[in-house]
């Protein structure tokens, strides 16, 4: 049974990976600023794919019979000191949402909702995987220091990867 303390923790993580998806979508437009396109298209496929988590929440809150109830999304930053800064701050707010995820999970073997937790058990997954990408980038900066031609370097593979709206618009539909 979906409890109404799970739909209410349930709806604080929409707002969550919204919030997410905007934190990086102002993450994208701070590298647009430095002439980083890599690390701005990085950010942007990382805010689609918070998006989709979002409407995954959204859908299993329907699913169960609950009420999606949207809240008002925090600003985030604008403004760091160095693209160096941008990837820790993103790589400590993944680890917010894993400690989020936890808890929810908690809380639905409190609730006794196999269902939650069954649920729950794939954006576990995804979270080790979201903080080891961050984790892997930030290592490798981290290791080549100020050097111009190293970021530069980071900048060109981040740019490889793909904007994939296959899953935001299957969560959509």
């Amino acid at each position: 049974m979906f409890t109404e303390k799970m739909e209410k923790a349930f709806n604080e993580q929409i707002k969550w990976e919204l919030y997410s998806a905007y934190l990086y979508l102002s993450m994208a437009a701070y590298f647009d600023s430095l002439n980083l396109p890599g690390f701005s298209k990085w950010m942007k496929a990382q805010a689609v794919e918070e998006t989709m988590h979002a409407m995954k929440f959204y859908n299993f809150i329907n699913e169960r019979g609950g009420k999606v109830d949207l809240e008002a999304i925090d600003k985030p930053p604008t403004e760091w000191e160095s693209p160096l800064a941008v990837m820790e701050y993103a790589l400590n707010h993944e680890k917010e949402v894993t400690r989020r995820i936890n808890n929810l999970m908690e809380l639905a073997q409190q609730e006794k909702d196999h269902a939650s937790q069954i649920f729950l058990q794939w954006f576990i997954t995804e979270q080790v995987e979201e903080e080891d990408s961050f984790g892997s980038i930030v290592a490798q900066m981290r290791l080549v220091k100020d050097s111009p031609e190293a970021l530069f370097m980071i900048d060109r593979e981040l740019a490889s990867r793909n904007i994939d709206f296959t899953g935001l618009t299957q969560e959509v539909q």
